[in-house]
């Protein structure tokens, strides 16, 4: 008799359920092949009671995660430490960008026995045949993992991606047999019932600032157009869905998909939302942004970083964006009544903090001016967090200017780091305490002056009002101590969109 698989899903956010999407794909892998179930960790109140509930039966041997780094990866440590020390024999698999990034505090922590290094369509079936079989797993590709002789950490060859329509469709009606989908379809500015959908992986740029790069090495595959559209239609009208937020890298790498999918999308009367890059949609003619926001395109998502072109340089952005053309397309979308919402990130390494304070200025300077170009524009405001992507010059900076990650799984979780997985509390030496409470003051203000159109339960008189408390201080440039905005948006509970989402 097979040994069984638990899948499971750590609590990602408070009071906002997704289509797990990252973990189904891996169920959809071995479904018909082993038995599997499903923990959401943001559907339970105590996960671990739950697991435990399987592991009990001795019906459960494997044990597949997935792990991005903030608020999930607490839950994925906490859970993984106290499995592995009442259930030793279970086999424990991460996958997802922290271990891939992160392989070595991930396994030498003890209880982490494998990593699934990018896509797991293949290795995670494979992985798991040779060890129900006894067989040698040194030849599967997308591996990492200790070596039992030496104790040295081993990686395998990265694989080829695989042609997405090929997969085996998602098994949504299983996972409603554990969760009803109907759970995951939340209330969002998009919609009554947003579905989360990936209909693509990887993104062929090579910033140096982004998790993707080394895990997918510049590369993008994504499923057909009619692919995509079968999916989506089936969960619109099995379970009600009536918005989609595409959770791709880059959802609009191909002009042709784009536009394909959203004629198909045209009498379907769902909102949508995806992330694209500025270089590339602005090449899109006219008739796609048209289409686009036609098939009902409300928001699309932008990384335009910087708009000082050296630092778009040092971050190796790559392509042809500059400040100019990120201040044309904003203006550019107007026409098309779709929603730019650009982030950027600042504090970027600089040899002296005179140059690392101009370049927070010159940033606060430009979104100022997108602002005054499209008022629509939604802006996020990110400071930058050292990911690495070995071998970049801007971390060979990050790197020489003393800059050093959590060497255990335990430091992970303190919680200064847990902020820094979010962008918000950086721990990097060349930004003093006063250059990032520039950052987060001026966001306190824009905030206040332009509150993000995503956070439904702001009222318009509840608009009106803090906008009324911040517009003297963003035209004269008054930033410091902006207390009575911030107690407006506690008051109200205010949602940041680079933390919560929609």
């Amino acid at each position: 008799m097979k040994n069984k698989i638990l899948l499971f899903n750590p609590k990602s956010a408070i009071n906002k359920y997704r289509i797990p999407n990252s973990i189904l794909n891996i169920a959809a892998s071995v479904d018909g092949k082993y038995e599997w179930v499903i923990v959401d960790g943001n559907c339970e109140v105590d996960p671990i009671k739950k697991i435990e509930s399987y592991l009990d039966t001795g019906e459960f041997k494997y044990f597949g995660f997935t792990v991005m780094p903030g608020p999930q990866l607490r839950q994925a440590i906490i859970a993984s430490k106290a499995i592995k020390l009442k259930y030793p024999q279970t086999k424990m698999i991460w996958g997802g960008y922290f271990p891939s990034n992160h392989s070595e505090s991930v396994l030498y922590s003890g209880y982490v026995d494998f990593i699934i290094n990018g896509p797991g369509d293949h290795a995670f079936p494979m992985l798991i045949d040779a060890l129900e079989n006894g067989q040698p797993y040194e030849f599967i590709k997308n591996l990492i993992y200790k070596d039992s002789r030496d104790g040295k950490i081993f990686k395998t060859a990265k694989e080829d991606l695989i042609d997405q329509d090929s997969l085996p469709p998602l098994p949504y009606d299983k996972l409603n047999d554990f969760y009803p989908i109907p759970k995951f379809l939340g209330k969002t500015y998009l919609g009554d019932h947003t579905l989360a959908y990936h209909s693509s992986i990887g993104c062929p740029f090579t910033c140096s600032f982004c998790a993707v790069v080394p895990i997918y090495e510049a590369r993008w595959k994504a499923k057909s157009a009619a692919h995509v559209y079968k999916d989506v239609k089936y969960i619109k009208d099995k379970w009600g869905a009536d918005a989609i937020e595409f959770h791709d890298n880059n959802f609009f790498v191909s002009e042709k998909r784009a536009v394909d999918f959203s004629k198909m999308m045209m009498n379907e009367n769902m909102t949508w939302w995806g992330m694209a890059r500025i270089d590339t949609m602005s090449k899109f003619k006219d008739s796609s942004l048209e289409a686009i926001r036609a098939s009902g395109c409300k928001c699309i998502f932008f990384g335009a970083e910087s708009g000082n072109n050296a630092i778009l340089e040092q971050m190796d952005k790559g392509g042809t964006q500059t400040g100019d053309q990120i201040m044309q397309f904003a203006e550019r979308l107007k026409k098309f009544d779709i929603i730019p919402e650009y982030s950027f990130v600042l504090g970027t390494p600089a040899p002296t903090p005179e140059q690392v304070e101009a370049q927070i200025d010159f940033e606060i300077n430009f979104i100022k001016k997108i602002k005054a170009i499209n008022p629509k524009t939604e802006i996020i405001i990110y400071t930058y967090s050292p990911v690495p992507t070995e071998g970049s010059e801007l971390y060979k900076q990050v790197l020489s200017s003393g800059f050093k990650f959590p060497q255990t799984l335990e430091d992970w979780i303190s919680p200064a780091w847990e902020n820094f997985d979010l962008r918000k509390n950086p721990l990097t030496p060349w930004l003093t305490p006063a250059m990032i409470d520039k950052i987060r003051n001026f966001e306190t203000v824009l905030n206040g002056v332009y509150p993000t159109v995503t956070d439904i339960r702001l009222s318009r008189v509840k608009r009106e009002l803090i906008k009324l408390a911040s517009t003297v201080r963003y035209k004269i440039n008054l930033y410091h101590y902006p207390y009575e905005i911030k107690l407006l948006q506690k008051i109200w509970k205010y949602r940041q969109p680079e933390i919560q989402g929609f």
